[in-house]
């Protein structure tokens, strides 16, 4: 995408300002006497439009390419048009999607029909391969799409998204975690990301803990003895499920990436990202043997070790706000407080970060995200797309909570509770930030071997020997 100089539009300004308002409108419920709209000037080749609405937070300003098909579709020009999507996102995490694009859709006339499924990563393949691809896909894993780019099925988003405002959009990190081999074996930025959370936090229901008397554990070893001590009392400490349709076992991997972020360096880390360290290693067998410390304990575990593999993830952390908790700890990443049952208010829950085992690797931060590629090349397509680089994109969402945004710029006040700015805090301040191992291995062994191994050695048809063969074989796939 070439960029034109400098220039402002003020049909492009009236239609961002209706675009913002009806965002904040939706998830703003205060009152207040003053509301302004003020068109501002943002980097070379955008134009910008700050607006603030009665008793709503201050709009950041929103860089719109100027010639791109976003401005266009925010003049109108794409209006009654489809785009097709689909992705992961169901129940809950569905509905904020939806409520995350109706301002959009109602600006610009286009349609985007979501479609989500729990069997996502198992069909998205039969449906491209098929010749049944959605107009834009929302891959959870990285690895997964690289299969698809080095197939020359994904669209090349740098043809249209100029890389200076990209840069303005993303840190680098990010922008280097979209770059992957197209079927010519040159890089190409495979999609944009869209949503990002933070995995490394462990929950607890506030009230309960502190009548209670525990002590938020720093260290491994501090955990432990929180866990025992929990046991005493009566009750296991961890709620814990992997069940996810055929996604079941992702859980137990992020487990082991967080503790390997732990008990090993980076750089060991990134070569069993990369295949260069095999699961069959001590390294890696290590962190599983930790793991199982807890998991394998049934003193530990609500409901013992065998209810871990039937357990759905996200009611795994309901048994910490029964009353009395049946359960006491919960480790899943930000976006599970959309599964907190209803009536629970984000003052009755926090989180601490997954302690830190050896103290030369400190506390690192585990994430995740969403990299939304697309596989039809239109201009309301492209629209879409360069809208998903935007924060505003995820506003609605951020102040609902349970997503933490990769774009540059969000406001603090944008965050829906306390909890969720101390994430991104978290992130900025970690000592080593790390992506999701499994969602960046190859789709074979990420989320293939790697899911259905671990099943297998929580559930106790592998022992683990077995289950790190099993794993490592998907790298032959």
């Amino acid at each position: 995408m070439k960029q034109s100089k400098l220039k402002r539009n003020g049909s492009l300004s009236l239609m961002l300002v209706l675009l913002f308002s009806v965002v904040l409108s939706a998830c703003s419920g205060g009152n207040g006497a003053n509301t302004t709209n003020n068109a501002q000037t943002g980097s070379e080749g955008t134009t910008g439009t700050t607006a603030t609405t009665s008793g709503a937070d201050l709009i950041k300003t929103a860089q719109v390419p100027a010639g791109s098909d976003l401005e266009k579709a925010l003049n109108g020009e794409y209006k009654g048009k489809k785009v097709t999507m689909y992705g992961p996102f169901v129940d809950a995490d569905e509905q904020k999607f939806n409520a995350s694009i109706k301002a959009f859709e109602e600006a610009t006339g286009i349609d985007i029909a979501y479609e989500g499924s729990k069997e996502f990563e198992a069909t998205i393949n039969v449906r491209v391969n098929g010749g049944n691809a959605p107009d834009i896909a929302d891959f959870p894993q990285p690895g997964l799409l690289e299969t698809f780019a080095k197939a020359g099925k994904v669209v090349d988003v740098s043809t249209f998204m100029d890389a200076d405002y990209m840069k303005k959009q993303y840190k680098q990190s990010w922008l280097d975690m979209a770059q992957m081999p197209g079927a010519d074996n040159k890089n190409i930025t495979a999609g944009v990301w869209a949503r990002s959370s933070v995995k490394s936090l462990v929950w607890y229901n506030k009230k309960a803990f502190n009548e209670a008397g525990y002590t938020i554990p720093k260290t491994w070893d501090e955990m432990m003895k929180l866990t025992e001590q929990i046991a005493a009392d009566g009750d296991p400490a961890w709620s814990i499920g992997i069940e996810s349709g055929a996604a079941t076992g992702w859980p137990a991997t992020d487990w082991v990436e967080d503790i390997m972020l732990r008990t090993t360096t980076p750089e060991n880390y990134d070569k069993w990202v990369k295949g260069e360290l095999p699961f069959t290693d001590p390294i890696v067998k290590n962190a599983v043997e930790k793991m199982s410390q807890i998991w394998f304990n049934k003193d530990y575990v609500y409901g013992g070790r065998s209810s871990i593999a039937t357990t759905n993830f996200g009611d795994a952390i309901a048994p910490l706000f029964t009353n009395p908790p049946k359960a006491w700890l919960h480790r899943q990443a930000g976006f599970i407080t959309s599964f907190i049952p209803e009536g629970v208010k984000p003052e009755d829950y926090d989180w601490f970060p997954f302690p830190s085992i050896d103290a030369q690797y400190g506390t690192p931060a585990l994430i995740s995200g969403d990299i939304y590629a697309m596989f039809n090349d239109r201009p309301e397509v492209r629209a879409v797309m360069e809208f998903f680089t935007t924060a505003e994109s995820l506003q609605s969402w951020i102040k609902s909570g349970g997503v933490t945004p990769p774009m540059n710029g969000t406001p603090d006040d944008w965050f829906a509770n306390e909890q969720e700015r101390r994430m991104s805090e978290f992130v900025q301040t970690a000592k080593t930030i790390r992506f999701d191992g499994s969602d960046l291995m190859p789709g074979a062994v990420g989320a293939g071997t790697f899911w259905k191994g671990m099943t297998d050695y929580v559930s106790g048809t592998a022992n683990l020997d077995q289950a790190m063969q099993e794993i490592q074989a998907g790298w032959k796939k």
